[in-house]
Order: C-alpha cells, then structure tokens, then sequence
C-alpha cells in the first residue's frame, strides 16, 4: 500500500510540474526535462533504498528468487538491510549475504564445510 502511495505522490509532483512549467509559464521544454528529472530520481531513490525501508517499516511488499541450486535457510534483517542465508550443496558451503538492490554494498560472509542440520 506504501508503495502505491508512494508511486501516486511523484505521479502528482510530476503532473504539477508539467502544469506550472508547461500550460502556466509556457515552458513546455523545461517542463518535460523537468518531469523527467523527477521520474529518473524518484525511481533511483525507491530502487537502491526505499524499498527495502517501506517493507520493513510499513508492511510493502518484496519478491526475491533463490539462486539456481541453492538452498534457502533463513532469512533476517539487521537495521533496515536484509539478510540471506542460502545453502550451496555443491561446495558444501553457506553464504549469508545482505540483499541490496544494484549490488551497491552488499556484504557477505562463507561458511565452508557447512553441514545445515536436516529433519
């Protein structure tokens, strides 16, 4: 729900700037790069951070895949970074790593010899 409040707020930034700029002071040019501009910010600042803040804090919604032959074994957060940890039985190893979107900062910690306890 956050993120479609969220998506509608630009939306209504972007239609205002495209009013003020464009139909009232007949700036149609300024106006689109404008628009733009807000677009290609708005969607940075949600892709690599809001994300991740509006799940936690605000019950958003976020869909990760589990890497081919992996094993998923839990999962945590640690501030407002998520944290995998995945199971790699070809190398007998578990990777716990933190979820950033782009790979910006992500850590991430191998467990070799890792034996996960099965039921």
């Amino acid at each position: 729900m956050i993120t479609y409040i969220y998506w509608f707020a630009i939306a209504a930034v972007v239609v205002g700037c495209l009013y003020v700029a464009g139909v009232k002071l007949q700036q149609k040019k300024v106006a689109l790069i404008g628009a733009a501009c807000i677009l290609v910010v708005s969607w940075l600042a949600y892709y690599f951070g809001l994300e991740q803040v509006f799940v936690k804090k605000y019950g958003g919604v976020m869909t990760l895949a589990v890497p081919e032959g992996y094993q998923h074994i839990s999962t945590t957060w640690k501030d407002n970074n998520l944290w995998i940890e995945n199971y790699d039985p070809k190398t007998n190893t578990c990777i716990f790593s933190e979820y950033a979107k782009g790979g910006v900062l992500e850590g991430r910690v191998t467990i070799k010899n890792c034996n996960p306890v099965r039921r």
